[in-house]
């Protein structure tokens, strides 16, 4: 064994740069912009022997903007997509944005100091066209900006044919985009919705990886239906397009009639998942706190701006865990990831605020630092009659007696009018909600321990429960509403084998995006979305 001294290797470094500078050698020393790791560091612990080797390190423009008095005189590389061209006597101005960040970079071409050819190049250039340039952040003579960046050479990517571009330079519809979704997250708000997101689903992780839970990728084919609603997407591989080929059961058979799914792939009909919660719920009664975040499939013929047919879901299970704890958990995690956007994406929500909603960051804020309502779902419907009663005729939904599903227009008058803060509302009664969900012994099982997070501008975005974790009122609550026991063997073993109380939730992650970023619809918060009548891309 031997020591390595650090101080000897880097100083070893450091001759050999000095010797390739005396001696004229060319080459590139790569120096990797990471701001996670300290940037400014980074770019500024080398030699002068080292400093004095030209590079042109490719650097994203979010970093250009937040570094530039360290980077300025610097060869630097940008690449990216041509928003705007303008063209002067002298100068020519291009607006290059790499997604980075919601601001772009202007590069200016000073005619006076680059050569004929690329002046013409640049002002040839056509919106959406890719390009790498090179170049130096240098003082800029406007009151915009601090710095302009000055060309000095330029390659073309690719070209963009502005007959045939279909994103002008104006403002377009979210509904038209739509229809462009291959091409939208060009756009400022697609592309500042992505990063949000992006961001989320970085701060959910770092959340439960900071309260030690495990990450369970659960499955996405399924044979049960945790939700007990039957609106699932069936996976087979039978011929359907030869429906004589497809083998159905034989007359007689107890299970009816209809195709024969012993012959399919799985040897028993199969579904895209409606939820991870029962997978998750077996590594929660083996492991403790445990979360799964991945697609579900919900096959329901809605069209609002609310509903998807494929979205994520986030879906925490924690063990020894009551319908309090979970609730504790769920608002935690939620000013956890609200402070993170708040910190983290600061120009894009500011964006929002602009142009989508304003008042967008305050409201967050505000959310972040206070304490979320606690309401019983009784409370909440008296709430709702007396409310009501001044003017049914402003409410969809006028009439609410105890066993009402709660609707949208009333999840956010409790929200947003009469608390103006999230609220939790709990105990539901037992017959509109799932199976699995906890009764509530001190009203005999009038009620289960369920709740549903309401949020502003949203409504429901969360909804949990503690779980039953009893075998005998299981199975009773299997019988009642004729879901087969055979279906959920394993679940039920659980059960059997050591049970434990426990609790979970699952979050929307779509409607999570659209909280945070104040955009309107549910299909402008994922890339591609899936809905009735649209599977395009």
């Amino acid at each position: 064994f031997f020591f390595v001294n650090p101080c000897m290797i880097g100083l070893r470094l450091l001759i050999m740069l000095s010797l390739a500078v005396s001696y004229g050698l060319s080459f590139r020393v790569p120096i990797k912009i990471n701001p996670s790791r300290g940037f400014k560091s980074s770019i500024t612990t080398l030699s002068s022997a080292a400093s004095s080797i030209r590079t042109a390190d490719t650097v994203k423009i979010k970093n250009l903007k937040k570094f530039e008095d360290s980077l300025e005189g610097r060869d630097l590389t940008l690449k990216g997509w041509v928003r705007t061209v303008r063209k002067q006597k002298t100068l020519t101005f291009v607006e290059l944005n790499d997604g980075s960040s919601l601001s772009s970079c202007q590069v200016v071409c000073d005619h006076a100091s680059l050569p004929e050819d690329v002046v013409k190049e640049a002002q040839s250039l056509q919106t959406g066209a890719s390009i790498s340039v090179v170049g130096a952040l240098k003082e800029s003579s406007g009151s915009k900006q601090k710095y302009d960046f000055q060309l000095s050479s330029m390659s073309l990517l690719g070209a963009c044919p502005p007959e045939e571009y279909p994103l002008a330079k104006k403002r377009h519809s979210l509904e038209y985009l739509r229809t462009l979704a291959h091409i939208r997250p060009r756009t400022n708000t697609v592309a500042a919705v992505a990063r949000v997101r992006s961001k989320l689903a970085q701060s959910i992780h770092r959340f439960f990886e900071g309260e030690e839970f495990f990450l369970v990728n659960t499955p996405v084919v399924t044979a049960s239906d945790c939700e007990g609603a039957g609106e699932m997407f069936r996976v087979t591989t039978l011929d359907l397009d030869d429906v004589s080929s497809v083998p159905t059961k034989k007359d007689g058979e107890a299970s009816g009639k209809g195709a024969d799914y012993g012959e399919d792939f799985f040897g028993k009909p199969a579904y895209l998942t409606v939820s991870g919660q029962l997978s998750a719920e077996t590594y929660a009664c083996a492991m403790g706190d445990v979360y799964t975040f991945g697609p579900t499939f919900r096959a329901e013929n809605s069209q609002t701006a609310r509903h998807l047919a494929e979205f994520w879901m986030l879906e925490p299970e924690m063990a020894f865990t009551e319908k309090n704890g979970a609730m504790d958990n769920v608002e935690s995690m939620l000013k956890f990831v609200i402070g993170r956007a708040i910190e983290d994406c600061d120009e894009d929500l500011t964006f929002f605020d602009k142009f989508y909603e304003k008042g967008l960051k305050d409201r967050l804020k505000k959310i972040q630092e206070q304490d979320f309502v606690r309401l019983s779902y009784r409370d909440a419907i008296e709430m709702l009659k007396e409310e009501i009663k001044k003017d049914p005729s402003k409410w969809q939904f006028p009439e609410v007696e105890f066993g009402t599903d709660l609707q949208t227009e009333h999840e956010r008058w409790l929200c947003e009018s009469k608390f103006s803060s999230p609220v939790f509302v709990y105990d539901y009664p037992t017959g509109i909600k799932a199976f699995y969900m906890r009764q509530n012994e001190s009203d005999g099982g009038e009620t289960v321990a369920a709740f549903d997070l309401l949020v502003p501008g949203v409504g429901e975005l969360v909804g949990g429960s503690q779980r039953e974790e009893r075998l005998d009122v299981l199975l009773d609550r299997l019988d009642k509403l004729g879901l087969d026991k055979e279906d959920y063997w394993w679940y039920l073993d659980l059960r059997r084998f050591g049970t434990v109380p426990h609790s979970g939730y699952g979050l929307g992650f779509e409607r999570l995006v659209t909280f945070i970023t104040g955009i309107d619809n549910i299909r402008d918060a994922i890339a591609f979305p899936r809905y009735p009548g649209s599977a395009e891309f």
